[in-house]
């Protein structure tokens, strides 16, 4: 007979989980989580994309969001475990994620419909805050909360438990990676709510599970009071320096990725590769035990910071992928010395959710200058060589000067420079850029070298240097900026002063020829050139829509440019141009820079916003040629090449009319894009290419042109004015759709020709 002393103490033993479930349980939870949270990012910013012309700010604005709310989650875990530990914080966690439940699957909110003509990244915030605010608030806390529930689970690795922020990151580096490289290409929007969605709800069994095993560990107190005093407790100058190595890296972040995908597309594929390797940097420094020194980044720092100026301001290397490689390969290696930094400066585990929290002030610090307030104040992308600078200060080793032998040889520096601008000068333009980037390539190579152990030093000598670049580049050009929500655009005049030209980004939007070889003025008409020439695909589109029409034709073109297509109509026609950034509208409509539409139609309409929502307030069967011309530097504004988007184009079509798009790309296939939309709208796809027309002196340029009408007959004389070849739609191609788009396929395709 067992006794009922034997039988009591049977009731009340607790119950031994092992280490390794234990540490299962708490690292595949993190993991889950992280993941959600990330591949919630890029799924849900896809979603609104199309509300706000497919700009790349639409990412930059989102980051702003996620870091706020990451340190929102990160708060509240730090006051849930300082001011009510143990069971309390356990419910009132689980209670909030089920609470987030309410907004699955993910969607947009009722009632926000096309944004404010200014003001879209607010618009855009209060958006993703009552879409996905809660769910993401509860997911960013899980980090943080469930490293400090491991500390007091009694588990052998307790005591140190930074690695775990390691795993976290591994699940949300892979998340984001496999994002545009699977998810995005093999499944459409709506399966991947649903999918997450389903994951979410596994999420919180496997809290509940880890809280069980916090209740049921042996040590679930947190430390006492006097014991976290023993354990070093932070200061307001290690809180200092933690905010700061944190929001150089996150402005950077944002940064970089505006800055390589103005000139691709606006897609989950650009987003998440400099992210991936900021989340990256943080698996590398948190391990328990480093794979790759934390000297191997400083040392090589200063050199990547010099090729990416080299890169950014003397002349572009022409290929996409070595601008990409440059940019992220300055940016990782800057991050890696930032974390690595920050992760031998981290505290006890006590100061744990601390520690995070205001590693997440200093990153929504970051993100917020670069996001938010530098296309405010600077009218070009100034923050990019700040940042430059700002990294090569976060170097080890740090000390401001302590008398003037520092200041004496950054003034001496600037001076050198400023005399051997100067004295260059006089060589003329082109010997002059050759002299001047040599002398200032040579010298920062050689401060590079010279001063690596002194970031004080190096970075001033550095943003010396960056400053009389700029300075010289700006005067030599003359050119004009303004920088919106939706990018940069400058105006400027060529050397000889013949041709103005607006740039978006890195590509030309339009030119025109403003005086004679003789340096007089041009008077009346203005010529059309650039990809617009007399031969050019879309002038024969043009022509041949008043020729099959017979009677004045109404023209719809999305995208206005200078307004060049102005000068293909006669006073007769209608024109109606759909652009979504007000700065293009002023720059187009002041004949002080460009006289396309003031000197060939003055009476054009102009309709400010994203077309695919204003297309929608036009008549149906309205307009006898559509033309597609919206792009953000070299970018695709993925929504409107879509099926539903053909869908539109085609119901505002007149019968026998047609939609003409521009389709040539430095880095995606887009023709059979094209082809494969309009196939879905049972409507025909014919291509013109024309790449020998090109005289570069003379801003003429060679074009590809996709026309799709709905049939071959409503082509009519366009087939007679020009070698326009069937283009039938591609049966491996998945067409594109607004829940379905495959950028890595585009270019795959781009090039494979």
């Amino acid at each position: 007979m067992v006794s009922v002393t034997a039988k009591k103490t049977a009731r009340t033993a607790p119950f031994k989980i092992s280490p390794s479930l234990i540490l299962a349980a708490y690292g595949l939870t993190i993991f889950l989580s992280a993941g959600l949270l990330f591949a919630v990012q890029p799924l849900f910013t896809k979603i609104v994309l199309p509300f706000l012309g497919g700009a790349p700010s639409v990412w930059s604005v989102a980051m702003v969001f996620f870091q706020a709310m990451l340190l929102a989650g990160y708060l509240y875990a730090h006051l849930l475990t300082k001011k009510l530990p143990g069971a309390p914080s356990i419910a009132i966690h689980i209670l909030v994620m089920i609470a987030a439940t309410v907004f699955l699957p993910l969607s947009m909110a009722a009632g926000w419909g096309r944004p404010p003509a200014s003001g879209a990244e607010f618009w855009l915030i209060g958006l993703f805050l009552v879409s996905i605010g809660l769910p993401f608030f509860a997911l960013s806390a899980n980090a943080p909360l469930l490293q400090a529930w491991f500390a007091r689970t009694g588990h052998p690795s307790a005591k140190d438990p930074y690695f775990l922020y390691a795993a976290s990151n591994v699940g949300s580096f892979l998340a984001l990676l496999g994002y545009p490289l699977l998810v995005e290409p093999l499944t459409r929007l709506g399966q991947q709510t649903r999918i997450w969605s389903y994951l979410f709800y596994i999420l919180i069994a496997l809290i509940a599970f880890c809280s069980f095993v916090l209740l049921r560990s042996r040590n679930t107190a947190p430390p006492s009071r006097s014991e976290a005093r023993r354990q070093a407790a932070p200061t307001w100058r290690d809180a200092l320096i933690w905010v700061a190595l944190s929001a150089v890296p996150s402005a950077f972040l944002v940064a970089v990725t505006a800055h390589i995908s103005t000139d691709v597309a606006s897609s989950p594929l650009l987003w998440v590769i400099p992210l991936s390797l900021y989340l990256l940097t943080f698996v590398i420094v948190f391990q328990t035990k480093r794979i790759i020194p934390h000297s191997l980044f400083v040392a090589i720092q200063p050199y990547a910071i010099l090729l990416l100026i080299a890169l950014m301001v003397f002349d572009e290397l022409g290929h996409i992928g070595m601008m990409i490689l440059i940019n992220i390969a300055a940016f990782f290696i800057t991050a890696m010395v930032c974390h690595g930094e920050l992760a031998q400066r981290r505290p006890a585990a006590s100061h744990l959710t601390e520690f995070y929290l205001w590693m997440s002030v200093g990153g929504m610090i970051g993100g917020i200058s670069a996001g938010l307030i530098a296309p405010h104040i600077f009218n070009w992308v100034a923050e990019y060589p700040i940042l430059m600078i700002a990294g090569l200060l976060c170097r080890p080793g740090l000390r401001l000067p302590q008398d003037g032998k520092d200041w004496s040889l950054i003034g001496a520096a600037a001076a050198l420079l400023g005399v051997a601008l100067l004295c260059i000068l006089k060589l003329g333009i082109w010997p002059a850029l050759v002299a001047f980037n040599g002398l200032i390539a040579i010298l920062l190579l050689v401060t590079a070298l010279y001063f690596k152990n002194d970031p004080f030093r190096l970075a001033g000598l550095f943003a010396s240097a960056l400053v009389l670049i700029y300075a010289y580049h700006w005067e030599g050009s003359g050119q004009r900026t303004v920088r919106s929500f939706f990018g940069v655009n400058k105006v400027y005049e060529n050397l000889n002063g013949q041709f103005r030209i607006l740039m978006h980004g890195t590509t030309i939007h339009g030119v025109q020829r403003v005086r004679l070889p003789d340096g007089s003025p041009v008077e009346g008409r203005p010529e059309t050139i650039s990809y617009f020439s007399a031969r050019s695909p879309m002038a024969i589109a043009f022509e041949a829509t008043k020729q099959n029409k017979r009677g004045p034709v109404k023209v719809a073109t999305v995208g206005l440019g200078i307004g060049t297509v102005a000068c293909y109509l006669r006073p007769e026609d209608t024109l109606d141009f759909f652009e979504i950034d007000q700065v293009v509208v002023t720059i187009a409509t002041d004949p002080a820079q460009f006289t396309m539409i003031s000197s060939c139609k003055p009476d054009s309409r102009i309709v400010l916003g994203d077309a695919r929502l204003t297309l929608e307030d036009a008549p149906d069967g309205f307009y006898d040629l559509i033309v597609m011309d919206a792009f953000t530097s070299d970018a695709v504004p993925v929504h409107l090449l879509t099926r539903e988007a053909m869908a539109l184009y085609l119901r505002k079509l007149a019968p026998g009319g047609m939609v003409v798009s521009h389709v040539m790309n430095r880095h995606m296939e887009l023709a059979s894009v094209v082809s494969g939309i309009a196939a879905a709208n049972n409507a025909v796809t014919r291509v013109m290419q024309a790449f020998e027309i090109g005289d570069s002196s003379s801003y003429i340029y060679g074009s590809s042109v996709a026309a799709v009408a709905r049939n071959d007959k409503d082509f009519g004389r366009l087939l007679d004015l020009g070698n326009w070849e069937l283009e039938p739609p591609d049966p491996r191609q998945w067409v594109w759709t607004d829940d379905y788009s495959n950028i890595v396929g585009a270019m795959i395709r781009h090039y494979r020709q």
